[in-house]
């Protein structure tokens, strides 16, 4: 019996391809394309063909285009590496706690990153993004270990709801903690103020060179424990008999998380619902073998932060309207629903 069990389980975690996988990932790649010409042709100043090109193609050009496109390069590079950093940041978070609304913004993850970085803003003069870094990485940890624990208090451990409702109590919290540091300093409250609603008009090659060991760390743990997460989605005792180590995996797989969270937080500010959208897109469209699933949601997460940004460009011309109030006001409703949802199941 057993061994018909355990030959079961491991038929399950062969590998299946998805249905159209192939065109799936085509018309993905095509619309990242789309999206990143968007992203470097429109916004306050729309640049012609010719324009683009000589940004691209020649450095040396000094029409006033060509240094449009050449600013918006890094922009849209660093728009596409937080996207990608989110989304697997959502993956991990949400395959670890078995819960489809887990993500960084609503297990206050993003909040505790933010009250460290506002924490040395205010009382030790820190300007650096390399230094919001390892405050962001420290929060983060710190807000993630401290939700985790709250949420496996009491009978039946760590439950979905009971996570989201520690996060969301936590995150709550400490941005009560943030406005109060805040208040008292004009200087804290004048650095912080525009970094609060996550943004990546800042980005630069500077952040991009500081964000890409991190990211490539974090990649390299999502993807080496994918397998291994697919046996823990069939649960503890089985993940086990398989040979996998639920406590080492879960811990592996938070860390990679809190890494890719972190460090996002620290460069473009707390961006919300990335997570939730890229990887439930994702989930419905070629299904939850972590294997499709990781670097796929990672494809649509630098789709729609690009995206979100560009939008933000066009709206809010000739300024610019922050990408983290964009992505909460298309995640919100999403999150709403995908609440309704898992409360009708659990009746």
């Amino acid at each position: 019996m057993n061994s018909n069990s355990s030959d079961s389980d491991k038929r399950k975690l062969d590998l299946h391809v998805p249905k159209h996988f192939s065109l799936i990932l085509v018309m993905g790649f095509i619309l990242l394309i789309i999206t990143i010409v968007a992203s470097l042709v429109l916004g306050a100043r729309v640049v012609s063909f010719q324009e683009l090109k000589d940004g691209l193609f020649f450095q040396n050009q000094d029409s006033y285009g060509a240094i449009v496109v050449q600013k918006r390069i890094s922009r849209t590079v660093f728009s596409l590496v937080c996207g990608v950093a989110l989304a697997i940041a959502g993956v991990l978070m949400q395959t670890v706690t078995r819960n489809p609304l887990a993500d960084p913004s609503i297990l206050g993850v993003n909040t505790g990153a933010a009250l460290f970085v506002v924490c040395g803003i205010a009382f030790f003069n820190i300007t650096t993004a390399s230094q919001y870094i390892w405050l962001a990485l420290i929060g983060a940890a710190v807000t993630a270990v401290f939700v985790f624990g709250i949420g496996s208090m009491g009978r039946g451990g760590a439950t979905p709801i009971k996570l989201v409702l520690a996060g969301a109590a936590t995150s709550a919290a400490l941005s009560s903690l943030v406005t109060a540091i805040m208040i008292p300093s004009t200087y804290a409250m004048d650095q912080f103020r525009f970094w609060q609603v996550g943004s990546v008009g800042a980005g630069s090659w500077d952040s991009i060179t500081i964000f890409i060991p991190f990211l490539l760390i974090g990649l390299l743990i999502a993807f080496v424990s994918a397998p291994a997460l697919n046996a823990l989605a069939l649960g503890d005792d089985t993940a086990t008999g398989l040979g996998v180590r639920p406590g080492m995996l879960r811990l592996f797989a938070i860390c990679a998380g809190v890494i890719l969270c972190g460090v996002t937080t620290a460069l473009a500010g707390p961006i919300g619902f990335i997570g939730l959208l890229a990887t439930h897109a994702m989930r419905i469209i070629i299904g939850p073998d972590l294997r499709f699933l990781i670097p796929m949601s990672a494809l649509a997460g630098a789709i729609i932060l690009t995206f979100s940004d560009v939008v933000g460009r066009l709206i809010g011309s000739p300024g610019e309207l922050e990408v983290g109030i964009i992505t909460a006001f298309i995640g919100a409703p999403i999150l709403i629903l995908l609440a309704k949802k898992s409360k009708v199941r659990s009746l």
